[in-house]
Order: structure tokens, then C-alpha cells, then sequence
């Protein structure tokens, strides 16, 4: 049975970044080559994106990095404490991107989830999301991965 929490959603502040960072490690979602840190700091450096942080009272139970690129929508860094999981976190966090975004005229949302995350790849499609007919194609430019 899931745990009910009562939580709060709202942006994260530069003084948020290490009990996010923190959580981002714990539920696996960072990677040698990518500077979360960093990640954290231009999400909050302009209009166009933020983090959203699901809180229980002070306790800090999931993050979403959302952002507009002017033409869709995308998600990263969604991350909920596995103490909480089933708990809705995930999804009320879904929805808060998506009102964000809404809030801004974007009239898509998009995510990339790793090929090998089944229990994720389910949770998006309980919420409404299809698997779209695309290849993602990169390069990185700092040299790093």
C-alpha cells in the first residue's frame, strides 16, 4: 500500500541545489559526464526553465527540470524518494511541468527516457505519453562521455 503524503510544489532557489543535486544522485538519475551542479544553476538562470520541487512539510520527497525551448516543452531530472514512490509525487510533479509550460503558450511536451528504463517508459505511459516515431541524434561539445 502507498504512503500518503501531503505535499507542496514549488521553484526551486539557488539555495535549493544540494538537497536537489543530492536526490538526483540517490535515485540514480546523474551521470559522470554531466555536471549536475551546473544542470541546477542554468535551469534557474532564465525564464525559460526552472526545477520544481515536491516538498512533505521541509522534507524534500521529488524535483521535475522543466523547460520551453520555444517550440516544445521538455522534462529532465524527475526524481521522487523512494521512501515516497506510489505515493503520486511523480505524477503531481507531471502535472505541475505541464501547467508551467501551459502557463507559457507550449504547446507540446517531451522527455527522453533511457531505452533499458521499463518501470519508467510505464509510468509515462500511465500519465498519457506515447512513445513518438523519432531518433535522437547528439553530439557532445564539451568534450566530455
Amino acid at each position: 500500500m502507498a504512503r500518503q503524503v501531503a505535499i507542496e510544489i514549488d521553484a526551486a532557489l539557488p539555495a535549493d541545489w544540494e538537497g536537489v543535486v543530492a536526490l538526483w544522485e540517490a535515485v540514480g538519475l546523474t551521470r559522470p559526464w554531466n555536471d549536475a551542479r551546473a544542470d541546477f544553476d542554468l535551469a534557474l538562470a532564465g525564464p525559460a526553465s526552472t526545477i520544481l520541487l515536491a516538498r512533505e512539510g521541509a522534507a524534500l520527497r521529488g524535483t521535475v527540470m522543466v523547460g520551453f525551448d520555444g517550440h516544445r516543452g521538455w522534462v529532465y531530472y524527475l526524481g521522487v524518494d523512494p521512501a515516497c514512490r506510489d505515493a503520486g509525487i511523480g505524477r503531481a510533479l507531471m502535472q505541475a511541468s505541464e501547467q508551467w509550460l501551459t502557463a507559457r503558450g507550449c504547446p507540446k511536451i517531451q522527455l527522453m527516457v533511457r531505452g533499458s528504463n521499463a518501470e519508467a517508459r510505464g509510468f509515462y505511459e500511465a500519465l498519457g505519453y506515447d512513445v513518438q516515431d523519432v531518433v535522437t541524434i547528439g553530439r557532445r561539445l564539451d568534450g566530455r562521455g
